[in-house]
């Protein structure tokens, strides 16, 4: 078995991975993601989630022969990477531009080997159609606290899945983390993705 790191505070991500097997220790970066304001979105996901990796695969004490896998979300809607909103307000005036409309979550993953110090990465994108919502259904949704966790303020494996018409793409990725994404960063880093299986 390889000790899989995950370099995210993510509980969506961390269920993700459980739900496949993996059994993964979590060591959060604190990595500043303001820093990379301004670049293209699918650029922005990947370059946060090689700085997560790096800060975390530098740490002491990680498990031995680990690989450690950073990732970073966002939402692409007309060209601009929408993160975490910052407050109630903003995922307010969100919704109101993502309703009826779609949008690309491009999640970036960055995959380091503790042993090699090889590192694999690459950005998955997933699109989303979103629900018509009525402004009740937004200020009901933005009021249950949800959309403020989370990049692009809304979930597909929570309240805000019924506002999710459709997706075209990789279902895991919208949720954070790409499972056939990370499958094939895995191989490129020479191993095999049954190796992260925990015991059962």
């Amino acid at each position: 078995m390889t000790a899989l790191v995950l370099a995210s505070a993510s509980p969506a991500r961390l269920q993700t991975l459980r739900n496949a097997g993996i059994e993964p220790t979590v060591i959060v970066s604190g990595v500043d993601e303001s820093q990379l304001d301004g670049l293209p979105p699918a650029e922005l996901a990947l370059q946060l989630a090689e700085l997560k990796c790096a800060a975390v695969a530098a740490q002491d004490g990680l498990p031995a022969g680990a690989l450690v896998l950073g990732c970073d979300s966002v939402l692409d809607l007309d060209g601009v990477a929408l993160g975490k909103p910052d407050d109630h307000a903003d995922a307010v005036r969100r919704w109101q531009r993502m309703r009826g409309r779609s949008g690309v979550l491009r999640t970036g993953h960055c995959l380091t080997d503790t042993t090699t110090g090889r590192v694999a990465a690459a950005t998955a994108s997933t699109t989303v159609h979103f629900a018509d919502l009525t402004d009740d259904e937004v200020a009901a949704y933005v009021g249950t606290g949800e959309p403020l966790h989370v990049a692009g303020a809304f979930t597909v494996d929570g309240l805000g899945g019924a506002f999710v018409t459709g997706i075209d793409g990789d279902h895991h990725n919208v949720v954070g983390v790409s499972l056939p994404l990370l499958r094939e960063l895995v191989a490129e880093l020479g191993h095999s993705w049954t190796e992260l299986w925990a015991p059962r």
